[in-house]
């Protein structure tokens, strides 16, 4: 009997399963936190998402999905946008862009200056010949292509780029110390209107290194009115951020005016202590330009060190030429001499991060080529001139030399009151200013800037949590829409019904950083679900392995496709 009764319920639940509804929707995420990307207040409530799209959000009950997560004590909010990516290289490597996807990064924007195209063929020779640590090969010759090079390939994130003022320069000029000629200024102008039509987000500069140092603001701006022409905006590094940084923005403000084009700043700062006062006075001349109606805003990461090479702390003249000439000039006694000698001397011409640092102490050797070298790797310029007993500007220019590269390298730079101080800054979004990694395999042969690993997370932890510099929903804002407005992304950086589904569920009280200088790969925590354009990519921390990223497009795309 007791068999019989056990057989009539199990026949009875089938009945009812096959009777039941199917799913109303791919995905519902509910009892979360909302926090729509809005800056304005958050309610309890649920998101529900049919393919790639988010079709409603509320406090209603609209019906279940195929896959239901319970998001209770968690924030619900619009994937976030790294306005500065450097993952160009490793997304090619590995596209599972782990160390930021588990910060809740779903769009990496590229194009500081550099874009990975237009190329031509002896840009491409050069750029497999001077590639470190990741290997590949290269399949594409303009930016739109490497984009959807990427896209094939399968990548996580979504990837979105500026086209380099630099790379435009190198394609026609090479790398001299010259300004353009009219025909090559219009051969330019042409890279400019192609990369746009590909879907470029605007023209991105950076104006300290060599060959861009030798670009002259008019040359910018004729680049910037043809990418004003499509809606593009004109993003910087600029000129300088330490001895001339006031002049610097005086000629980033002044590009924007004259080419009528939205404009930010990359990575804003005040470098050098003695510098650290001007913050004052560039914030007021941002907000002056804004206030006169000028669309200008600045990025920014959560540090007060930055990274780059070993190129930031020598003049640009000695590296006209590219790579190659750079390194024979310092092979030669007497320029070596010139060289080490500008180094020690503080000047108003160029920015020397290594005088900007304050002392080689302050100066970390983060990444060589050269496996002979890698021992290095992690220590101070002037642990490594102690060692050899030399200065440390002879230092640093026989490791150019020795790794036949620019040497990765760290300079503290920045103090922490302004980093605070700008955090505060409503126009202010961030961005890592480095590559996306994961502590395996080829990675772990270079120390990256802890930044690879913890910037969303310690703005949301250190930065909301813990000093309450910013309320959870204005960091929200700050990580999604506001870059997402300033790109002019369509249907993304809001939680909306129509908006595209990338979505982060974190634990606002658990988010947290963990790399650091000594040990940078180390993933943040806090974060539970990501999704990219409607595929979970990280379930309960973990990556699912999905590869759902695509290419965004910017405001040139839809006349290119017309």
């Amino acid at each position: 009997m007791e068999h019989m009764i056990v057989r009539i319920i199990v026949v009875g639940l089938l009945a009812l399963s096959a009777c039941a509804p199917s799913p109303d929707y791919d995905v519902v995420i509910r009892n979360g936190t909302i926090y729509d990307g809005s800056g304005g207040e958050e309610y309890v409530g649920s998101l529900y998402i049919k393919g790639d799209t988010i079709v409603a959000v509320g406090t209603e009950d609209l019906g279940r999905g195929k896959i239901e997560i319970d998001a209770r004590g968690k924030a619900v909010a619009p994937g976030f946008i790294n306005v500065l990516s450097w993952a160009t290289e490793t997304l090619i490597e590995d596209g599972k862009s782990q160390s930021d996807i588990r910060q809740g990064v779903t769009l990496e924007v590229f194009g500081e200056g550099w874009s990975m195209g237009p190329l031509n063929d002896s840009m491409k020779v050069l750029m497999k010949k001077e590639q470190g640590n990741v290997k590949y090969d290269i399949a594409w010759t303009t930016l739109g292509e490497y984009l959807e090079y990427l896209e094939r390939k399968g990548i996580s994130t979504n990837v979105a780029s500026f086209l380099g003022a630099t790379t435009v320069r190198i394609h026609t000029l090479g790398y001299d110390d010259r300004p353009p000629t009219p025909d090559e200024l219009d051969r330019m102008k042409s890279l400019v209107r192609q990369g746009m039509e590909e879907g470029a987000l605007g023209i991105g500069s950076s104006l300290i290194y060599a060959p861009a140092f030798y670009a002259k603001t008019d040359e910018l701006v004729e680049l910037c009115k043809v990418a004003a022409g499509y809606g593009g905006m004109y993003i910087s590094h600029m000129r300088s951020e330490g001895n001339q940084l006031l002049e610097a923005v005086d000629e980033f403000i002044s590009i924007a005016r004259r080419a009528s084009i939205r404009s930010e700043i990359y990575h804003l700062k005040a470098a050098g202590q003695k510098n650290w006062p001007k913050i004052d006075k560039v914030i007021v001349r941002i907000e002056s330009a804004r206030a006169e109606g000028l669309e200008a805003t600045a990025n920014m990461y959560p540090y007060i060190a930055g990274a780059t090479g070993l190129d930031a702390a020598m003049p640009p003249w000695v590296q006209e030429g590219g790579h190659e000439a750079w390194v024979k000039r310092l092979k030669d006694v007497s320029i070596r001499a010139r060289v080490a000698k500008e180094m020690s001397v503080p000047s108003t011409t160029w920015e020397n991060l290594y005088l900007a640092a304050g002392s080689p102490e302050n100066v970390l050797l983060v990444g060589f080529k050269t496996d002979s070298l890698k021992y290095l790797t992690g220590r101070s310029l002037a642990d490594v001139a102690r060692m050899r007993e030399t200065s440390p500007e002879e230092t640093a220019i026989d490791l150019v030399i020795a790794d036949d590269s620019r040497v990765g390298t760290v300079y503290f730079l920045m103090s922490e009151e302004n980093v605070r101080r700008q955090v505060a800054l409503p126009w202010i979004s961030f961005g890592s200013d480095a590559e996306s990694l994961a502590p395996e395999g080829v990675f772990l042969k270079w120390n990256p800037h802890p930044r690879a690993y913890g910037t969303f997370a310690r703005v949301l932890g250190k930065y909301v949590r813990e000093e309450k510099v910013i309320s959870l929903a204005e960091a929200i804002r700050r990580l999604s829409s506001l870059p997402a407005d300033n790109l002019r992304l369509k249907h993304r950086g809001l939680l909306r019904p129509g908006f595209v589904a990338d979505v982060v569920v974190f634990d606002p009280e658990r988010i947290n950083d963990h790399a650091t200088f000594d040990r940078p790969h180390q993933f943040s925590t806090g974060v539970v679900h990501v999704f990219v354009n409607g595929v979970r990519v990280l379930a309960d921390g973990e990556h699912t392995g999905a590869m759902p990223g695509r290419v965004v497009r910017g405001p040139g795309w839809s006349g290119w496709k017309k």
